[in-house]
C-alpha cells in the first residue's frame, strides 16, 4: 500500500469539458489535437475526463504529474490563454469560478488533499471562454488558442522527461 503523499510515477494529461456547450469543450478539443498530432510515449496516460466530476478521483490519486486542459473563466478577454500551476489553482478555485467544472475539480482536489494523495505536480492550461451555450461550436478566438495550449503541454511533458514529439506531415 502506498504511503500518504507517495506518488506512483504516473503522468496524466486530462481533458475536461462538455463539447455540446460551446467553448466549454475546449479541453477535449485540445486533448484530441494532442493525441492526433503528437506522439506520446507509453508513460503518458491520456484521459478524456469530460464532465466526470468525482469519478476523476482515481485518475488524480497519487499521480506524479498532471496536466489539465479546460475552459478557464477568470475574467480575462475571451480567447486569453491561461496557465495555472500548483498553489495558484486552489486560490482560483476558492475566489471565483475557474471553469464550468470548478466545483467538481475543487472537490476532487480537496479529497486528494484530505487523503494525502494529491498529484505531485498539477498544471492547468486553459482558455478564457467567450460563450458557453448549448449547441454552439468553439468560438474562433478560443479555437485559435488550442495549438498554443497543446504546444505548452508538449513542452511541459518534455521538460518532465516524457517522450513527446509532433508527427511529421508528408507534403505532396
Amino acid at each position: 500500500m502506498m504511503k500518504p503523499n507517495e506518488t506512483d510515477g504516473r503522468t496524466v494529461v486530462l481533458g475536461l469539458g462538455n463539447p455540446l456547450m460551446g467553448d466549454d469543450g475546449v479541453g477535449l478539443f485540445a486533448l484530441s489535437q494532442l493525441q492526433d498530432d503528437w506522439f506520446l510515449g507509453s508513460d503518458v496516460e491520456v484521459v478524456d475526463g469530460g464532465t466526470w466530476g468525482l469519478n476523476l478521483l482515481p485518475v488524480l490519486d497519487n499521480a506524479s504529474r498532471v496536466i489539465v486542459f479546460d475552459a478557464v473563466s477568470i475574467g480575462q478577454a475571451p480567447g486569453t490563454m491561461v496557465e495555472l500551476r500548483g498553489g495558484q489553482i486552489p486560490r482560483y478555485l476558492e475566489r471565483q469560478k475557474l471553469s464550468p467544472h470548478q466545483v467538481d475539480l475543487r472537490d476532487v482536489l480537496a479529497l486528494c488533499e484530505l487523503r494525502e494523495t494529491s498529484p505531485g505536480e498539477l498544471i492547468v492550461f486553459g482558455v478564457q471562454p467567450e460563450r458557453v451555450e448549448l449547441g454552439a461550436s468553439l468560438s474562433p478566438c478560443v479555437e485559435g488558442q488550442v495549438p498554443a495550449m497543446v504546444r505548452a503541454a508538449a513542452s511541459q511533458l518534455r521538460a518532465w522527461g516524457m517522450v513527446c514529439f509532433e508527427h511529421q506531415v508528408a507534403h505532396a
